[in-house]
């Protein structure tokens, strides 16, 4: 079999890899130091050759991946990562350490981006004109045949996973297993240092001899660019040459095939204008689980074989145990020897020939986890996998967007990094507030860097939360982006202009004002604005209003802590406040339970929208309230309007002291009078007590308690199944300890108590006067809490608590 010989003198030397195999790295290197070849041939785009020799530079640490992406279309793209356990980098950085050349040989990046465009557009993969010239190049001499039969003959292969068909050979159900065990765990580089590549190259050419290429309609193509490359080098270094590529397509190069047929092959192939470049990767987007199959599980494993010296699985198990006690979990050094013998026992149960990521696993999880799960997940998210994020030197090629950004990046001190963090940021201080515009600007470009969050550090307009994680597709984000301008600020203002031109509804215009606010993108705002009136004199759907307010109304309190002007914006929320009290009326009657619960929702955000405005300007003197007041009576008393709209209004005015608690009684009690059908009855009560605070109300008023206890035990049997699913949507939304609370109401009945001495006239559950030494109890803590008061006497104090 070819792959059996010895080379011939003047054949290229042919080192068959797995991609990302930290064993065929090693024996790689090992392969090079014995051959000194003069040139190096690494199987990636072509069109990356002026990017090899930043690969020595001294701030380029892998992981790191070149990145190819149209010109016209920077979101068509593609990536080639390379780790430090990567075969091809380590040829890399062999041939820059030795000054032997180094070229890229696989099929140029602007083919395979226009295949993906083809594709996309049900385009064929390959030109009309190559496969004319296919049909009709022939070459009788060295078994060579016709290019376009063979393109064709593809379509019938069978798609095979050769580690997978290999493993299954040997007798083992797990690929990764077996390559451990014939690979990684067999000392490759040692002794022979082309022995390995020897049996792989065996192995491989049976393969394709029994499965065909693979199926892959696109590998013949790669293959013939690289037959010409590899020609190419020969003749200028004859005999010096070394290829370094996937093991797959090792016996296809070997192969003798006429230059003819092979350009026929790449004739007529589809282009792109393409730009290529460097960009940091992680070792989680290496792993299957983040996205990018790499054909690999475990990253950080594959590092850590890579990178010891010696005793492997023991250093591995050190790694482990210090970081389950910086988690402070007790891990002693005792555990970490009995984890070793335990890997190493079950290894050789195994009939491996040394411990691997399972027979490590296994130990962590009996000896130091203790048969739990848990701490495992954090160990193969942190050490198996890894959040090792890579870096590049300034010098890469980079549009001008993702200059600045670095600039930007380094003069606020937000580094880009691959796991996640919060951060906290203090919009009072001057780099809080640079910082939060930064990352809003980028979320407007669709960079998302940052993702707000809940802070849990306190509430107000001055501070915010976000949780950063650098993603590598971030790069692919930037070079779209970059198309807005050259600048992050200049690119977020063409953007935001851009799409609220194009903006389809008033309240999507309405939340680009509001982002434009927070990323303070003050030339935007005009345009934005223009729209956002343009929108809102046009539009006549209620809905839209009441949905478009609650934004612009939040945006108002953004001027006080950034500094920005937002006295446009009150007029148009003035504005829109107006016509929704015209519209809202008319535009609640008749509607069906599910269209009359959206606008419950609405009058809800509009109502909390009015109560933000307080005495803002826009708020006109308390006109807007007080108009806003009065259309929630008109909501209140129509009998077209939905229950649960009446309800909600009642429950409005009630909570902002418009509406007396006995006015309030009176209106439930029609409501739920006999004559009221009870579907009707149950979507009031739904409106008044459902939401915030509902369940308090009934707790803390037994008239209203009363009201619906009776009327709940007066409904018909045969009407409880109707009302059922609203009242348990209602109820079941209240806190656990409002529940209860109800409960144990409904046990007592209102009015009753459980013993003499608690009867009360009043409420239920409530004692029958202030128990005078507990309150005095309650002073120091109150005063702690409130500081200092002068000396005032604690009779005083005391009168000024009950108040």
């Amino acid at each position: 079999m070819n792959g059996g010989r010895s080379r011939d003198a003047g054949e290229p030397l042919l080192l068959g890899v797995r991609h990302h195999g930290p064993g065929s790295a090693r024996a790689v290197r090992a392969a090079l130091e014995a051959s000194r070849p003069r040139v190096v041939l690494i199987e990636g785009p072509s069109e990356a050759d002026p990017l090899i020799p930043l690969a020595a530079a001294e701030d380029m640490r892998p992981p790191v991946a070149l990145l190819a992406h149209a010109v016209d279309e920077p979101g068509r793209s593609a990536f080639w990562p390379l780790a430090a356990f990567s075969p091809e980098w380590v040829a890399l950085r062999w041939a820059l350490e030795h000054g032997v050349p180094a070229r890229f040989i696989d099929l140029p990046a602007t083919h395979t981006l226009a295949w993906e465009r083809d594709e996309e557009d049900g385009e064929e993969e390959d030109g009309e004109d190559g496969e004319e010239e296919d049909g009709e190049d022939r070459d009788g001499e060295d078994g060579r045949t016709d290019a376009g039969a063979e393109q064709d003959a593809l379509d019938e292969d069978v798609r095979v996973d050769p580690l997978g068909v290999l493993a299954g050979t040997a007798g083992y159900d797990d690929a990764e297993r077996w390559w451990e065990d014939v690979v990684e765990h067999r000392g490759a580089g040692k002794g022979d240092a082309l022995a390995p590549f020897t049996a792989l190259e065996e192995a491989m050419t049976a393969l394709r001899e029994t499965y065909g290429s693979g199926g892959h309609g696109r590998d013949l193509i790669r293959e013939a660019h690289m037959r010409l490359r590899i020609r190419e080098a020969q003749r200028e270094f004859e005999d010096g040459v070394a290829v370094v590529c996937g093991a797959w397509h090792v016996p296809a190069l070997r192969r003798r095939r006429g230059v003819t047929a092979d350009r026929a092959l790449l004739k007529g192939l589809p282009k792109v204008r393409t730009d290529v470049t460097w960009v940091p990767w992680t070792h989680r987007r290496l792993s299957r689980a983040g996205g990018y199959g790499a054909g690999i599980d475990a990253p950080g494993w594959y590092a850590h074989l890579f990178a010891a010296p010696d005793r492997p699985v023991e250093r591995w198990l050190t790694k482990v145990a210090g970081l389950l006690r910086a988690e402070d979990r007790t891990v002693s050094p005792g555990h970490v020897i009995e984890a070793v013998r335990l890997a190493e026992t079950l290894a050789a149960l195994r009939g491996r020939p040394l411990p691997g990521l399972g027979e490590a696993t296994d130990a962590v999880r009996a000896v130091m986890c203790e048969g739990s799960d848990v701490p495992l997940a954090l160990v193969r998210d942190r050490l198996v996998v890894g959040d090792v994020l890579g870096e590049v030197p300034d010098t890469v090629p980079a549009v001008p967007l993702q200059r600045d950004l670095e600039r930007t990046q380094r003069r606020l001190r937000l580094r880009p990094e691959a796991a996640e963090r919060e951060l906290d940021l203090d919009l009072r201080e001057e780099t809080g507030a640079e910082r939060s515009r930064l990352l809003h600007r980028l979320r407007l470009l669709g960079i998302d860097w940052g993702r707000p969050a809940v802070s849990r550090s306190g509430t107000g307009t001055f501070r915010e939360t976000w949780r950063l994680r650098w993603e590598p597709e971030l790069a692919v984000r930037t070079a779209e982006a970059g198309v807005w301008g050259t600048t992050v600020p200049a690119a977020a203002t063409a953007k935001a202009e851009a799409d609220a031109i194009a903006a389809r509804g008033l309240a999507d215009v309405t939340a680009l004002a509001e982002h434009c606010l927070l990323a303070a993108l003050h030339d935007a705002l005009p345009v934005v604005m223009r729209v956002l009136a343009d929108r809102a004199a046009l539009d006549t759907d209620v809905a839209h209003l009441a949905q478009a307010l609650p934004a612009l109304v939040r945006s108002l309190r953004y001027g006080d802590v950034r500094g920005t002007d937002t006295a446009a914006l009150a007029e148009v929320a003035a504005g829109l406040a107006e016509r929704v009290f015209v519209g809202l009326p008319p535009a609640c009657a008749g509607l069906d339970a599910d269209a009359a619960e959206e606008m419950r929702r609405h009058v809800d955000a509009v109502h909390g929208a009015l109560g933000l405005l307080g005495d803002a300007p826009a708020a006109r003197d308390g006109r807007l309230r007080a108009r806003w007041r009065t259309v929630l009576r008109t909501l209140s008393a129509r009998d077209t309007v939905p229950g649960v709209l009446r309800g909600r209004a009642v429950r409005l005015l009630l909570d902002e002291g418009e509406l007396a608690q006995d006015e309030a009684a009176r209106l439930m009690g029609l409501v739920l009078s006999p004559g009221t059908p009870p579907a009707d009855a149950a979507a009031w009560i739904e409106g008044f007590v459902g939401g915030s605070g509902g369940g308090l109300l009934l707790v803390h008023d037994e008239r209203l308690f009363g009201l619906v206890d009776r009327w709940l035990t007066a409904v018909p049997a045969e009407a409880f199944t109707d009302v059922l699913p609203l009242l348990r949507r209602t109820f079941s939304a209240y806190d656990p300890g409002v529940r209860r609370t109800l409960g144990e109401l409904v046990r007592r009945g209102p009015g009753r108590h459980d013993r003499a001495d608690t009867a009360v006239a009043g409420v239920p559950g409530f004692g029958p006067g202030v128990d005078e030494a507990r309150a005095d109890a309650v002073l120091p803590v109150l005063r702690l809490l409130l500081g200092p008061d002068g000396d005032g006497e604690t009779r005083g104090e005391r009168v000024e608590v009950r108040r």
